[in-house]
């Protein structure tokens, strides 16, 4: 498999609970550069922004050209990535790596890791997981758990808490880190996937990919993922986040 990657990023303005959030100010850099930025730093090849929206792109040509218009017609993030890879006629073994516009403080080593254990496996779909702290809340609902096989295979996603733990014998419980890495190739069949049942349940996409038969490979992240930003309360977070790390 070809160890090259590309990086896009899709960014919209329409958030519900953070209007114009790409836009917003976390110190002096706006939510979208500090994802690029990070994301520049990665051992990508390419780095691209993927958007619909005239603001976004004349705010990302402050600071690069590496950005692509792309319909406003799109449902999900990953139809934005494929008309973006279909612009820049990535090969069909080319491995984009769908990095989320709203993780300005994701870990570099997180994305070299992915791209390395999924070139590794034989799956079809990467991703990312990460052990839930002791004190934290594994039935929140807003945070999408998952379990995994002996080999790190993805098994399912869901919003509920899994695996069960009647018998309070598990230790490990998992949450999804919303980043993908999958070949052009890969990208080019799942856009073209029905929506799901149990992805209509849950609310999640990457059922879809299961419920159709595709691998999911995980990478176990250990160390500390800063979140990302969702609502106002997120974004004062990560405000407060630079400011003591300054």
């Amino acid at each position: 498999m070809n160890k090259t990657f590309t990086v896009i990023i899709p960014s919209r303005l329409g958030s519900t609970r953070l209007p114009n959030k790409p836009l917003a100010k976390i110190g002096d850099k706006s939510l979208i550069q500090r994802v690029y930025e990070k994301a520049i730093k990665t051992n990508a090849k390419n780095v691209y922004i993927a958007t619909d929206a005239d603001e976004i792109i004349n705010h990302v040509k402050t600071f690069t050209n590496n950005v692509i218009m792309t319909s406003s017609s799109h449902i999900s993030g990953t139809d934005r990535i494929h008309e973006a890879a279909n612009r820049l006629n990535l090969a069909e073994d080319e491995i984009i790596v769908n990095l989320q516009g709203d993780e300005p403080f994701i870990p570099v080593d997180l994305i070299n890791s992915l791209v390395t254990d999924f070139v590794n496996s034989s799956c079809d779909v990467g991703t990312v997981i990460n052990p839930f702290a002791d004190d934290e809340d594994v039935q929140n609902i807003h945070s999408v758990k998952v379990a995994i096989s002996n080999s790190y295979r993805a098994l399912y996603f869901s919003r509920s808490q899994i695996p069960n733990d009647f018998t309070r014998k598990h230790p490990n419980f998992y949450r999804h880190i919303g980043i993908y890495a999958y070949q052009k190739s890969t990208l080019d069949r799942i856009v073209n996937l029905a929506p799901s049942k149990l992805e209509l349940s849950e609310k999640l996409e990457q059922l879809r990919f299961l419920e159709n038969g595709y691998s999911i490979s995980t990478t176990l992240y250990d160390a500390n993922i800063p979140p990302g930003i969702d609502t106002p309360e997120d974004l004062q977070k990560a405000i407060d986040y630079i400011k003591d790390d300054n």
